[in-house]
This record gives C-alpha cells, sequence and structure tokens, in this order.
C-alpha cells in the first residue's frame, strides 16, 4: 500500500509526488508585479527619492523597506497594519523584499508615525515620476489584460 508521503510515478521515476504541504502561497502574482516594477526602473526610482528623517541607525527594518512592505501588501489586498503580523514569514512577501521576515505591525504604526510634510512631498514626486515612466512607454497595438484577484 502506497500513501502520498513520497511515491514515484511509475511512467516516469524521477516524477516524485509528495504531501509535505511545503511553503505554500496565494501571493504568487506579487514576483511578477514586483519583476514588472524592477524592469521599469519604479523599484529604484522610489530608492533615490524617498527617504525619511529616521535617526535610528541599528533599526533592522528601514523605512524603505517599510514603505516596499506596505505597497505590496496594499497590491495584494492586505489593507491594515495588523496582517503585517500574518504575513511575517510569508514566502512570497519574503522572496520579493529579500528578507528573512517582515516587519510586525507595531513596527509599520511607527513608521507611519515618522510621516511628516517632508513624507507627502515625496510621495508626490514620486507620483510624477511614475507618470513620466508610464508616458515615456512606446503605445502597444493592443493590450490583455488578465485579472485575477491580484
Amino acid at each position: 500500500m502506497y500513501s502520498l508521503k513520497d511515491i514515484a510515478l511509475e511512467c516516469n521515476k524521477r516524477i516524485r509526488i509528495n504531501f509535505d504541504g511545503g511553503d505554500l502561497s496565494s501571493d504568487g502574482g506579487l514576483l511578477l508585479i514586483k519583476e514588472f516594477a524592477e524592469k521599469l526602473g519604479i523599484v529604484e526610482k522610489i530608492k533615490q527619492i524617498f527617504k525619511t528623517k529616521d535617526g535610528a541607525r541599528s533599526r533592522e527594518h528601514k523605512d524603505d523597506d517599510n514603505l516596499f512592505q506596505m505597497i505590496y501588501q496594499i497590491i495584494a489586498s492586505y489593507f491594515t497594519d495588523d496582517n503585517a503580523d500574518e504575513l511575517t514569514k510569508e514566502p512570497v512577501f519574503t522572496t520579493i523584499l529579500k528578507k528573512e521576515s517582515l516587519a510586525f505591525q507595531p513596527t509599520l504604526s511607527r513608521f507611519h508615525n515618522r510621516m511628516s510634510h517632508d513624507t507627502l512631498e515625496q510621495f508626490n514626486d514620486i507620483a510624477v515620476e511614475l507618470r513620466n515612466i508610464a508616458y515615456s512607454i512606446e503605445m502597444p497595438e493592443m493590450v490583455l489584460l488578465d485579472l485575477d484577484t491580484t
């Protein structure tokens, strides 16, 4: 009798079936969004423009990391800081943010508290730069949108 713990297919012994579960995620679409943002230079633009007056030198989760975490959380429909506690070890988020773990809710709340008028000006500058990137792209003949919950 076989169990699904580890079975090799008879038609191809190199294919193995197991039911260990592993690192599962329903947020895989974020990987494509991250690649798209990097190819367009969006990630680099935000890193260039977004600066805070964060005096802590030894902070594990820097403000620019917190901003990207919040951006990706919102894109994936995790709208509140509280969602960060559930996502701290989520495999797609840790992969796209290149971190072993994400910031928890208190860290994101303190990040929001450090926002100032200067931060709002930077967000406006970022919006202008992103608009310039979008306008610089040559208009394609056709656009196909395949929409899902992401």
